[in-house]
């Protein structure tokens, strides 16, 4: 049996269409809502007046026209109307960030505190949480809820870290968090907090393997514009396919993982990124080598993986900023050498928010929620 469309649910269609609009537009008239939507100007004129009664949008100046005559109020979306905030915590540091409706940042700090899993430790850190909140002067109403990355493999619904070996938090709950905080929170694996940013800046987007090339090394397998954990939570974990047996020992346990060979620690140490890829760039060096090796490595990964999903791969992390069009080319040849097909220069990328992207992509499934929701934009007059 067909359900019914209320007059209800047409007047919560109409007022969820004219606000996407505006969204997307930035800043537009009542007159050219009507004629793009096709709505009715009287139905476009009441949405917009409820609308900006309820504090979802305001009037942002006149349009601009060549026009002789008084000129038409435009509209835009108020982007702090509700916000969401994202937090990663790694073994040193604690990075909170405000980002509004359209993804931006309000307001970001990063505090000193040595991760130790135990009370005392989250304490501190929600009180960090709760502090920087109240520095935004905003009412609890404003806040959709809390991301918290970290570096551990996290449940399917969110709840809990199920594979924690960097920071030893394995069976970590989120009521550490929810229990001390009023907002809704949950955990995110920091590469997909990665993935998430990159879908958020880039439209177009629709399947890729994301990279992370940091400190670790991480995943995400994106198909259709979502990032997929999988069944068990661990999909895209390409830092524990084993690549050397005899290799060196990784924190999983086994030898010769990716992880071993293909994160920032195994690649340069303690020194300093910015020392060694001027190095780098160098011939004859030691760190020339060095580097040639890893890109090697990365293009054997890459071609092994992209035999299996035919998909746009995304190079993110700390090391993203310093790949080169040179370093793309020799990734391309070592994936070509190992492939029986035609691959062309198309299918790998530098990351478009190198960032901040683990700590905005952490806050930003709440916006998206709230942006998707036609409910979240009615308020009061459901």
């Amino acid at each position: 049996m067909t359900d019914k469309i209320t007059p209800n649910a047409i007047r919560k269609n109409n007022r969820k269409q004219i606000y996407d609009f505006i969204y997307s537009a930035g800043k537009v008239s009542q007159n050219d809502i009507a004629s793009i939507l096709r709505l009715s100007r009287p139905t476009v004129a009441t949405n917009i007046s409820e609308l900006e009664e309820d504090g979802l949008i305001f009037r942002d100046g006149q349009q601009d026209s060549d026009q002789i005559g008084r000129k038409a109020t435009v509209y835009s979306v108020t982007p702090d109307y509700r916000i969401a905030v994202g937090v990663e915590l790694t073994g040193r540091h604690a990075k909170i960030i405000a980002v509004d409706l359209y993804g931006h940042k309000i307001k970001r700090v990063v505090n000193d505190i040595r991760y130790v899993n135990n009370d005392s430790y989250y304490r501190k850190v929600c009180d960090m949480i709760l502090e920087f909140i109240g520095s935004l002067e905003m009412s609890e109403e404003q806040i959709l809820g809390i991301g918290i990355a970290m570096q551990g493999l996290v449940s399917p619904d969110g709840n809990s870290i199920i594979y924690g070996e960097i920071m030893k938090c394995t069976g970590l709950s989120i009521d550490v968090f929810r229990e001390r905080l009023p907002y809704k929170c949950t955990f995110i694996h920091d590469p997909e907090g990665a993935a998430l940013s990159e879908l958020w800046v880039s439209p177009e987007l629709i399947s890729a393997i994301y990279l992370s090339l940091s400190e670790h090394l991480g995943g995400a397998l994106i198909l259709d514009r979502n990032v997929v954990r999988g069944k068990s939570g661990h999909s895209a974990t390409f830092e524990h396919i084993q690549f050397d047996p005899h290799g060196t020992k990784c924190y999983c346990g086994k030898t010769g993982c990716f992880e071993t060979v293909l994160s920032m620690h195994a690649l340069i140490g303690e020194e300093n990124e910015e020392k060694f890829f001027s190095m780098a760039r160098k011939a004859d060096t030691p760190e020339s080598e060095k580097w040639g090796s890893y890109l090697n490595i990365l293009g054997s990964l890459i071609g092994a993986v992209h035999l299996v999903n035919d998909v746009d791969f995304i190079l993110g992390g700390h090391l993203a900023p310093y790949f080169t069009e040179e370093d793309l080319r020799v990734l391309y040849d070592v994936v070509r050498k190992g492939c029986p097909f035609e691959e062309p220069d198309d299918f790998i990328h530098i990351s478009k928010m190198p960032s901040h992207n683990i700590n905005v992509g952490a806050a930003l499934p709440f916006i998206k929620e709230f942006l998707d929701s036609a409910d979240a934009l009615t308020g009061s007059r459901k």
